[in-house]
């Protein structure tokens, strides 16, 4: 398992128990660098102080709060962990909810839990009850000079921990209701049945990156000099019949579901 990047303990009543968090996603994205096309060079970046006229090192800077026009409060480590907050150290159950009444907008980063040595019967029992309970424990967390909402959940037999946005961190927007909108019930019928031929279970491992693969082999290609392909163009966005455009997904769902069947 990964090294823990926190350590306390989740505060379950008069419990106490003993955990480690670690991180749960490894991103695929492709790493690139900035390249001077003139010299082929690759380029470096630079901390450069504008009074000084000279770039500094990373042992000269310090952490700064702007709290008026240029005028700047310096903090250190030492201020960041003398905050005098109980969740740098401990997760503080606030409360037991229903994962269905979070709505999703609020979920930001997503970590292991593991018990530590003395922790391992009160974590396993935590976990049992919320099993039996049908319910998350929602509680606070401070990571990265941050406090944090957070839930833990039961996953696969597994307790993790998920950070969420506080609510006046979600942007409100004034867009379009759905409501707004009349909907012929002939299309709302067509569109349901179309649902319900691709309706199906998650399986996320029958999914991959395809611009990422495609990516890479476009990379290959150029490292060895061969011939690239354009990308299809993409189709012009025309004014389409509702109806139609539904009775032909139908249609195409209709020939394509044996085969998913088969395969599945």
């Amino acid at each position: 398992m990964p090294r823990s990047l926190w350590n306390g303990v989740i505060s379950f009543g008069m419990v106490s128990i003993p955990v480690g968090l670690s991180t749960v996603v490894q991103e695929k994205d492709l790493s690139f660098n900035q390249i001077h096309t003139v010299c082929g060079s690759r380029i470096k970046l630079q901390k450069y102080c504008p009074v000084c006229e000279r770039v500094v090192e990373n042992t000269e800077l310090a952490k700064g709060y702007q709290y008026a026009k240029n005028q700047y409060v310096l903090l250190d480590d030492e201020d960041f962990e003398a905050v005098p907050v109980p969740t740098k150290h401990t997760i503080s159950v606030l409360a037991f909810v229903k994962a269905e009444q979070i709505d999703p907008v609020y979920f930001d980063s997503s970590y292991y839990l593991e018990a530590g040595e003395a922790g391992k019967k009160p974590f396993a029992l935590l976990a049992k009850a919320l099993e039996e309970k049908q319910v998350s424990a929602l509680g606070k967390i401070a990571l990265r000079n941050k406090e944090n909402l957070c839930v833990i959940r039961l996953a696969n037999g597994e307790l993790m921990l998920e950070t969420l946005f506080w609510p006046d961190e979600i942007r409100k927007h004034e867009g379009q209701k759905v409501d707004d909108v009349k909907v012929d019930e002939k299309e709302l019928k067509m569109a349901l049945s179309l649902i319900e031929l691709l309706e199906d279970d998650f399986h996320p491992e029958n999914f991959k990156d395809e611009y990422r693969e495609a990516l890479l082999e476009r990379i290959e290609a150029k490292a060895q000099g061969q011939e690239l392909h354009e990308a299809p163009a993409t189709p012009e966005t025309k004014v389409i019949d509702l109806m139609e455009a539904l009775k032909a997904s139908v249609e195409a769902a209709k020939k394509n579901r044996p085969a998913k069947e088969k395969s599945g």
